[in-house]
């Protein structure tokens, strides 16, 4: 008889029915190695904290309050823990892969430049590129995730004599500005103190510049950071710009100049809206005598080009507010003469480039060095391309491997890019700021810079032991995986870094278990740690369709506490799951 035939005759009665989680036999044989006579004292505890946790600093009184903190169970021993309270600690929330009690720890007295910065595209989007809404919602949201960078498109209203938030030349419905300011202001440390960067995409008239300046500056008021130079020689440090608010848009004279000598991106897949994993599955909404090619014309602020706004600013270019050049802390702008240009470094004065993902993979391909050369004291932005309609995203490792600090992306989505970028910025406490790696910042001997492209040798080895998983029976319906019986879940995981890093591997599908035990060992090389995030995912087999999702996370390795941990998974939108976990074991070899 089949498996699937199995199912229909006999599991109904059964598919509501939970086992008990027991421990697998390797956390068995631990709690002998460090207990005695069924009983694992404090004593004990230090013992495998430091020997098998790795925690070298561990002290016993440190596990008594382990122990204490667990005395509510039924399952307690009173000298300490039996193999089922081991059991439930090591499940628990204290047992984390990243130690949530060291907060900051990255110095953050460094430039801004020698920082990876969590950055938002299309920030004021709850949708799709074309015709959603666009609100102070999703700014909201993205802060209150702790996103570091806000990106506002900013042009006149109708009666265009006030600033409206919207996606240009689209069908999206604006939003006011000064409500997108105010919902920023009430907002933007409430994850993090550190500095929160708004970049500016200014499609305005030189009036209209003022009361934007005016407008600013009556909103942020002191916490607002206005540079006492025009032009930086070095980034401040975001240390120094705690609680602070920093703009960052092309000067006005630099910002003509580039629409100028701005030519229309050449996009092969014109027209195409992104078929991946991580789109939305929307139908492309028409442009009403518009065209996609149209759209995507007006894709970034690097991608500007419009003869009657351009004719318009040309006679007004002399009179551009000053109190609207002032804000701008961070000054952006393409040069003029190619990518050689665009990527010299100024000793004088520091910049912010804009690339889009194309763009950066082309200019990698020649100039690799270079980029990483021009990052180590100058910003580059890196934005989807156009054709990305549906809000998807990139591999942000193309971005951070070449030193790129912002790496933008649209953060109202879902899919495995973004998941990416969630996992690396729960790095340094979640505060939106990842020191970059030295070699990153460093030059050699002889001036020689990090080559993104150059396979090197194996740094570490990351060992991991997938044992167990359990939760999926509180989270999730008792029929969302299988109408009939319990599911088949497996594991997969991998590592997302420099190319020769990334791989994925999977664990065997254990069948009709609301409480999956696998106990499969992978071992991954890794050249670049610094750089490497770790990969899982759980998926139910689905014999007849696509398989269902069961939970993912993404967590920095570089950060990963050596030892048996209890891994939280998280939805396709990034939510935690209340119960859903993992128990894996971490080693560096």
């Amino acid at each position: 008889m089949s498996k699937q035939t199995y199912k229909v005759c006999f599991c109904c009665r059964r598919r509501f029915k939970l086992g008990v989680s027991e421990a697998p036999p390797e956390i068995r044989s631990l709690f002998e190695r460090y207990s005695e006579n069924g009983v694992m004292t404090a004593s004990h505890l230090r013992s495998f904290m430091v020997e098998v946790q790795k925690e070298e600093k561990a002290t016993e009184e440190e596990a008594q309050v382990i122990i204490d903190g667990l005395k509510h169970l039924s399952i307690f021993h009173r000298r300490g823990f039996n193999l089922e309270s081991f059991f439930k600690f090591l499940f628990g929330e204290n047992n984390s892969p990243l130690l949530p009690a060291r907060g900051v720890h990255h110095d953050m007295n460094s430039p801004l430049s020698h920082y990876f910065i969590y950055t938002g595209h299309n920030s004021y989007l709850t949708g799709n590129q074309l015709s959603s809404d666009c609100s102070d919602v999703p700014i909201i949201k993205a802060l209150q995730r702790g996103v570091r960078v806000i990106e506002l498109d900013i042009w006149p209203n109708a009666s265009k004599d006030d600033v409206d938030v919207l996606h240009g030349r689209t069908l999206t419905t604006p939003v006011a500005l000064i409500k997108c300011l105010r919902s920023i202001k009430e907002h933007a440390f409430v994850a993090s103190e550190y500095p929160l960067v708004i970049t500016l995409e200014d499609h305005l008239t030189p009036d209209l510049q003022a009361k934007v300046a005016e407008m600013v500056t009556e909103t942020y008021g002191d916490i607002l950071f206005c540079p006492g130079s025009e032009n930086l020689k070095e980034f401040p440090s975001p240390e120094s710009l705690k609680k602070r608010i920093v703009i960052s848009t092309k000067p006005p004279k630099e910002y003509l100049e580039a629409k100028e000598a701005k030519e229309k991106e050449d996009d092969s897949q014109k027209g195409k809206a992104e078929g991946d994993e991580e789109a939305w599955g929307k139908e492309v909404p028409s442009l009403r005598g518009g065209t996609i090619a149209d759209y995507k014309s007006n894709a970034d602020e690097d991608d500007l080009d419009d003869d009657d706004d351009l004719e318009e600013a040309e006679k007004s270019r002399q009179d551009v507010a000053a109190e609207y050049r002032r804000l701008i802390a961070i000054h952006a702008g393409k040069p003029k003469g190619g990518l050689e240009e665009c990527l010299k470094v100024d000793p004088d004065k520091v910049r912010r480039l804009s690339l889009s993902e194309q763009q950066l993979e082309k200019a990698a391909i020649t100039h690799g060095k270079e980029i990483v050369r021009f990052t180590q004291r100058n910003i580059l932005r890196v934005y989807p391309k156009g054709t990305r309609i549906m809000s998807s995203n990139y591999n942000p490792l193309i971005g951070w491997m070449h030193g790129a600090q912002m790496v933008a992306f649209n953060m109202q989505g879902y899919g495995r890019s973004l998941w990416l970028m969630q996992g690396m910025f729960k790095a340094n406490g979640g505060c939106g700021y990842v020191k970059k790696p030295d070699f990153l910042l460093k030059s050699g001997p002889n001036n020689e810079v990090f080559d993104p492209i150059v396979e090197l040798p194996v740094k570490i080895t990351l060992k991991v032991t997938v044992y167990m998983g359990e939760g999926w029976y509180n989270d999730f319906k008792h029929t969302h995986f299988d109408q009939f019986s319990p599911p088949d879940f497996y594991t997969r995981v991998g590592i997302a870094g420099v190319p020769y890093d990334t791989i994925m591997k999977k664990t065997k599908s254990i069948e009709d278990n609301w409480l999956p035990t696998w106990n499969e060992v992978f071992e991954f090389p890794l050249s670049v740690p610094e750089l490497a995030l770790l990969r899982v995912e759980v998926h139910e087999y689905d014999m007849s369709g696509k398989d269902d999702f069961g939970g993912q996370t993404c967590l920095p390795v570089w950060e990963l506490r050596s030892g048996i941990r209890a891994i939280s998974l998280y939805s396709r939108k990034g939510e935690k799951y209340s119960n859903v976990k993992l128990l894996m074991r971490f080693e560096f070899i």
